[in-house]
């Protein structure tokens, strides 16, 4: 197993970080979680992170229009969810936010590069899963799963006919990775979100989901793994029975936590855990290099819960 971090993913601006719900330092911070209990394991596993994207990369998945109108304050306010950035300077906002962005996304593609070689990898950040090909949102501004695909497929590490599975256990449904592969059937979406909450107006995202996993309001821990054992072996088997499955992408937001502000769900911590272990252990079982991303956690306890299950994937997974 591979871990993925630089102390280039944490944003902090003079504490204006904390008008957000989103904690933009967990990634540090789990860092220093996991270093604490398995520091040995963790520093073996751990892989730079050799610079940001450009926005010439970014060109790859994005619309250049849209990466250009990036630099007026009320674009990038409304992608971020914080309305006083309409009061600074754009180049203020791409130094504090989006250039950690930017390591994040080269991020995910050094630890899907990894996954390929090692089997499991973690990116200790990444998973900007509502960001659109011509617009961001959801304080998602650049879609690094929607780049390592094209990144990794330029590089010739995925074939052209070789299916991806995309697992997406955030609790927010994950509408720009639908966007960004409408028209592409090589991607194969697994889905399990809360239909009640953003971005249930985005239709046409949903329907691009192959296997969508609409949860119970308020679903509880005991219900929600039981629906995971019940639909993800299943669609597992159905892409890989016939064809190769060169990766998954699993998007491991821990928003889906009982204490989260803005998931719905009420998931425990032993919960987040069980279910990380059991979609892992699911795609190591078909032979299935895995990438795992952070994604979303609005709660005080998203960092451990992340640093939970990287310390037993450590345990499991380091050679």
């Amino acid at each position: 197993m591979k871990l993925v971090y630089t102390r280039h993913y944490n944003i902090g601006f003079l504490g204006l970080e904390r008008m957000h719900p989103f904690d933009s330092r967990k990634y540090g911070r789990a860092w220093k979680s996991i270093g604490r209990t398995v520091r040995r394991l963790r520093n073996r596993a751990w892989v730079g992170v050799p610079r940001p994207v450009s926005v010439a990369d970014l060109t790859a998945v994005h619309d250049p229009a849209y990466l250009k109108r990036l630099s007026d304050p009320p674009e990038l306010s409304w992608a971020l969810e914080l309305l006083f950035l309409r009061k600074l300077p754009a180049w203020v906002v791409w130094r504090v936010i989006l250039r950690p962005m930017r390591w994040a996304v080269a991020g995910s593609l050094v630890a899907a590069r990894e996954a390929l070689t090692a089997g499991v990898a973690v990116n200790l950040s990444g998973g900007y899963h509502h960001a659109k090909p011509d617009r961001g949102e959801g304080f998602c501004v650049f879609n690094d799963i929607a780049y390592l695909v094209n990144r990794l497929r330029a590089e010739g590490r995925l074939a052209a006919t070789d299916r991806i599975a995309y697992v997406d256990l955030d609790a927010h449904q994950g509408n720009g990775v639908s966007h960004h592969f409408l028209a592409d059937r090589q991607l194969f979406m697994f889905d399990a979100y809360n239909p009640n909450i953003y971005p249930a107006h985005d239709r046409e995202a949903r329907a691009r989901i192959d296997c969508p996993v609409p949860l119970p309001t308020r679903c509880v821990g005991t219900e929600y793994l039981q629906i995971l054992e019940r639909t993800l072996p299943g669609f597992l088997d159905s892409i890989s029975r016939t064809e190769r499955v060169g990766l998954a992408v699993y998007n491991a937001g821990t928003d889906v936590f009982t204490h989260d502000s803005l998931g719905g769900l009420h998931l425990s911590a032993e919960d987040v855990l069980a279910r990380d272990l059991f979609v892992v252990e699911q795609l190591r079982a078909r032979g299935i290099p895995v990438v795992m991303l952070l994604s979303g956690g609005y709660s005080r306890d998203s960092y451990q819960l992340v640093a939970n299950t990287v310390i037993e994937l450590l345990r499991r997974y380091s050679p």
